[in-house]
């Protein structure tokens, strides 16, 4: 229990008045239960999508898809104090650098934002506002419950998927770094770890249906291509790199249900 509420009150902004063992360990036993971590900012997230897509209608209150998409964009920026956006933009200003190694990881760390992390900040915050606000596309009736159901479970498996991916990352790639915040997730973890976060998020994308379960698949394989890709560019990934595989994942998941909508 220690190893979830320590990962759950590291990964969001979820406050857990208790007082946890922070050891190096524990960060790495934490790993296995990234994606129920993800399970948690899923349900939360749901609960607003139902407020806004089913309850405020049965009071004739309807809010525009512009506004319903900015509100799930501040929730996922409040609900993680934008961790992962600062790694996220951290981890661009390194990798488009176009620098050596070394000089990247110096650039990783440094604490002002450059071009690079700026620019690809506002661009992947503009996607997810964009796919927020197209997750439901259809005028006709009957599609539009089939695409809130799809809209709900989106928004379910956004945080899962992509927390499944970090955990993926933490394990099977090395740390590029001698020390660093994300060192003791790494070698504390285990393959055992990553298999539990891998089985957990393909049993629950197989019980939501073909789409949920292709959009696993499908961003798991593209974000294990980004990771590898780092990985060979820095000999290993960061703290940084792992909160820009969040970031990217649920873009990747948003951006993959978004897509489907215009085949239901």
């Amino acid at each position: 229990m220690n190893d979830f509420l320590l990962g759950l009150q590291f990964l969001t902004r979820i406050t857990i008045k208790k007082n946890l063992d922070w050891s190096e360990k524990a960060c790495g036993g934490s790993v296995k239960f990234f994606p129920l971590i993800g399970v948690i900012l899923g349900i939360i997230y749901v609960l607003v999508g139902y407020v806004v897509y089913y309850l405020l209608p049965s009071f004739n209150i309807h809010l525009s898809e512009h506004l319903i998409g900015f509100i799930f964009l501040i929730c996922n920026i409040f609900l993680t104090g934008a961790l992962h956006c600062d790694g996220f933009t951290d981890t661009m200003d390194g990798i488009l650098s176009g620098r050596k190694r070394e000089r990247i990881l110096e650039i990783m760390k440094d604490s002002r934002v450059g071009a690079h992390g700026a620019t690809c900040l506002i661009l992947i915050l503009i996607g997810k506002y964009t796919m927020f606000t197209d997750l439901l596309v259809s005028q006709n009736t009957f599609d539009t419950h089939i695409q809130l159901f799809n809209a709900l479970i989106a928004l379910f498996l956004m945080p899962v998927i992509a927390r499944c991916c970090m955990s993926i990352a933490v394990v099977n790639f090395p740390y590029a770094r001698k020390e660093g915040l994300g060192k003791a997730f790494h070698e504390y973890s285990s393959p055992k770890s990553m298999f539990m976060a891998f089985i957990f998020t393909l049993i629950l994308s197989l019980a939501l249906g073909i789409i949920a379960t292709v959009t696993f698949i499908l961003t798991t394989i593209i974000m294990y291509l980004f990771n590898r890709y780092v990985s060979n560019l820095l000999g290993g990934l960061t703290g940084d790199v792992y909160g820009a595989t969040a970031e990217l994942g649920e873009l990747v998941v948003l951006f993959i249900f978004v897509l489907a909508q215009a085949f239901v």
